[in-house]
């Protein structure tokens, strides 16, 4: 499992026009080959009269499964160009879709490149991306007269408190950094002078939106 990765921040659309055609890309955040293909034939099905519904996906931690589909356009103007922009932003477990009605007007090999390069591009502008990085539950145990110190503690270091559950004792439940979690453990340590108890829970993984 990976301990950071972009992706897509949500599932949407984009559509543009460039010489009277249509392009619409759409994108779709995935975990295996599956989902994207039946993703594919979905938006194939919603636009059955379009000219073509070009594809590319990367699926995998380390990109092992990588596909480019021209779908009717000359070959290496669409799925490849597709696939780069989703290479050069870094982007795992996505597929894209790029649908085009076409408006009359020819725009060669180079022109389809940039149209579809772009409609990707402008896509992931107007839809997001964001890190994944993955976090740790770790739920503190401390006992009352010792919590209201921890929790300054805690706010005074930038630590996020997720909630705070009372009964004979208080528990704090954060969501640490995985690559922190040493060093998190060790501060909270030094502050109580070890009077507490740690609890390591699941982890998760949370988004952070990447500003363009």
């Amino acid at each position: 499992m990976l301990t950071h990765y972009n992706t897509i921040e949500k599932d949407g659309q984009f559509e543009f026009e460039i010489k009277k055609s249509r392009f619409i890309c759409h994108l779709k955040r995935v975990s295996n080959e599956l989902e994207a293909q039946k993703f594919v034939q979905s938006i194939k099905k919603e636009h059955v009269k379009a000219n073509h519904n070009c594809v590319a996906y990367l699926i995998g931690d380390y990109n092992e499964i990588q596909r480019a589909y021209d779908d009717g356009e000359p070959s290496g103007t669409a799925g490849v160009p597709m696939l780069e922009v989703l290479k050069k932003k870094d982007l795992k477990n996505v597929v894209v879709v790029v649908t085009r009605y076409f408006g009359g007007v020819k725009l060669g090999a180079g022109g389809l490149i940039r149209a579809y390069g772009k409609a990707v591009s402008q896509g992931l502008n107007a839809i997001g991306v964001v890190e994944r990085r993955l976090h740790t539950q770790v739920t503190i145990v401390v006992t009352y007269p010792a919590s209201g110190k921890l929790e300054n503690s805690l706010r005074e270091a930038n630590y996020a408190i997720e909630d705070t559950l009372y009964s004979d004792v208080v528990s704090f439940l954060c969501l640490i950094d995985h690559e922190q979690l040493t060093t998190f453990q060790a501060a909270v340590i030094e502050w109580l002078n070890g009077q507490v108890t740690f609890e390591i829970g699941k982890d998760v993984y949370c988004d952070k939106r990447i500003v363009n």
